[in-house]
């Protein structure tokens, strides 16, 4: 399945994408994709009712976020190969953790706000994992498929300056207003055959400045995964953002970050596309 939200903000309500591409409302059954649906048995359920029957979406309906605000958003830092040879770091002997703030996960249509004194704002396409219930303490990486609803686009806004020279951590860089356009849809894990081999592109006003893969992944989805079980309770509707592919404004010689006007495009392999335009705080 492909789940989808919609509405406008606050407002949102369930769907799902169907086979032909129409947006249909779920919300006669489902109050939302959240926590509770995910433990709920909720997506069993789902799959059991015949959607075609469902209501379609208006079409100027916004996208949202396809699950609900996420208790937590699990960032792992320089995951890929590549991406760490782009900016001159050596390769990560463990997964390097952050978290953003949860209200940074936005609709894949909306805005990236561009904050106030910002001189260094870039992009970064990301697969994304949902978590599809609660996992602690996982015995190995094998069992990680049984926690994970499925993967998503996620675009890892984040301001270098305040990342990385206003103090030295990262947290404040990665979570100001609308950081995180997630979707357009949740494909559940049945419906990737293989989540490290998935082309990654993102484009700058129509510049491709992204094109990568995600076997080029250091950590594995599975790995990751288990890895955070042993420090954290992961919880059903978390996002994970896994890394970014070599491309970030950062790793440039010039670098040319974003500004008010530019529009930002990211592509994965089966996951669908999304489109932001950026704004000034």
């Amino acid at each position: 399945m492909k789940l989808i939200r919609f509405g406008k903000s606050g407002s949102e309500r369930p769907g799902i994408l169907d086979d032909q591409g129409n947006r249909r409302d779920v919300s006669a059954f489902f109050k939302d994709f959240d926590r509770d649906f995910l433990n709920g048995g909720g997506l069993e359920q789902l799959a059991r009712i015949d959607t075609s029957e469902f209501p379609r979406v208006y079409d100027q309906e916004r996208w949202a976020s396809p699950v609900a605000r996420p208790g937590k958003v699990i960032c792992i830092g320089l995951n890929y190969s590549d991406h760490a040879a782009e900016t001159g770091n050596p390769i990560p002997k463990e997964p390097i953790i952050f978290q953003k703030g949860s209200n940074t996960v936005v609709g894949p249509e909306d805005d990236i706000i561009i904050p106030r004194k910002s001189v260094k704002t870039d992009w970064e396409v990301e697969l994304g994992i949902i978590i599809g219930k609660d996992a602690r303490y996982l015995n190995d990486p094998s069992e990680s498929d049984d926690y994970i609803l499925g993967y998503c686009i996620s675009n890892d806004v984040s301001e270098r300056e305040f990342q990385i020279e206003r103090g030295g951590q990262w947290t404040k860089g990665k979570s100001c207003d609308n950081f995180n356009p997630t979707g357009p849809f949740v494909a559940t894990k049945d419906e990737v055959e293989d989540p490290q081999n998935l082309s990654m592109k993102l484009w700058v006003n129509g510049v491709l400045r992204q094109n990568g893969n995600s076997k080029t992944m250091i950590f594995d989805c599975k790995y990751i995964v288990w890895y955070l079980s042993q420090f954290m309770t992961l919880e059903a509707g978390d996002l994970i953002t896994t890394g970014t592919p070599p491309g970030v404004a950062l790793g440039m010689a010039n670098p040319e970050y974003l500004k008010a006007g530019d529009v930002v495009e990211l592509e994965i392999e089966g996951l669908g596309r999304q489109k932001s335009v950026c704004v000034d705080a």
